[in-house]
């Protein structure tokens, strides 16, 4: 088939449709990293908004015990009453510049009876692995902590821990466990307690980077839009050997031709040239 007709061929048709799916799939992977991103800025500017800002009360920040929103995360509050010691719990799995680790988990009894989990840092994991070698006890008696707040986390299916420990802070599941009134909304990772004590890892403040989300959303348009000048490339290339012995065609081939060689040759060429002379 002569000229461009054969573009519409079945085939080439078949090739459009696997160009387009391949391009909407970029697409909408760009709007991901994009999402992506908006999460990244959003958390950026809660640590700005937050880290620094001064405690406020549990109570005027978390009304209810299930209360908490996104944008608390982080906040400083201040909490009075004394540590469940006996309620203490190892978060495991949790990795520390690649080390293994547990986040240690002690309900705070509130004045009103209430309770509250506090995460007063990280713990190495022993030469056992399945405990730390360390457990630093919390104050006794009456305290005084400033916590950081932080949604409470989802169970993971398949995933158990032995007594004492829990697969993850999941708020519910330590209510459970605690069997007293506690707050499931949130729990708060130590930021100060009066009076001090010998404390696990403290947490650092975050680092504020947005990641290369928007490189990778501007990289997948890009494929997309590749994957359309790559069609148009081996059409082309196709309608040149059809065509090969039409008289306009063999002109415009001789004139890419003529160009190519008064084209000044690189380096490389010019080395290849003289390697297969030898």
């Amino acid at each position: 088939m002569k000229g461009w007709g054969f573009a519409l061929s079945r085939r080439w048709i078949g090739y459009l449709a696997l160009v387009v799916a391949f391009a909407v799939a970029c697409v909408g992977l760009s709007m991901w990293q994009l999402a992506r991103r908006d999460e990244a800025l959003d958390e950026i500017t809660r640590v700005e908004q937050n880290w620094e800002a001064p405690p406020r009360p549990l109570a005027d920040v978390l009304p209810e015990l299930d209360s908490f929103e996104a944008d608390q995360k982080w906040t400083r509050v201040t909490l009075d009453g004394h540590y469940l010691v006996d309620d203490e719990l190892l978060a495991r799995g949790r990795p520390l510049d690649g080390s293994a680790g547990f986040e240690q988990l002690v309900p705070l009894q509130l004045d009103d009876g209430r309770v509250f989990v506090v995460d007063r840092g990280w713990l190495a994991a022993g030469n056992e692995q399945d405990r730390p070698d360390t457990d630093p006890a919390p104050p006794e008696g009456r305290v005084s902590v400033v916590v950081r707040l932080k949604a409470g986390e989802p169970t993971v299916v398949g995933r158990s821990a032995p007594s004492g420990q829990v697969a993850t802070i999941n708020l519910p599941t330590i209510a459970t466990l605690i069997g007293k009134p506690l707050y499931t909304g949130a729990y708060g990772v130590l930021d100060s307690e009066d009076p001090a004590a010998a404390r696990p890892t403290a947490v650092s403040k975050p680092i504020a980077d947005e990641g290369p989300h928007l490189s990778y959303a501007f990289q997948w348009i890009l494929f997309g839009l590749m994957a359309f000048i790559g069609l148009g490339w081996a059409i082309r290339q196709e309608f040149r050997i059809r065509n090969a012995d039409d008289p306009d065609e063999r002109a415009r081939a001789e004139l890419r031709r003529l160009k190519a060689a008064a084209k000044p040759k690189t380096d490389a060429e010019i080395e290849d040239e003289l390697l297969d002379a030898r």
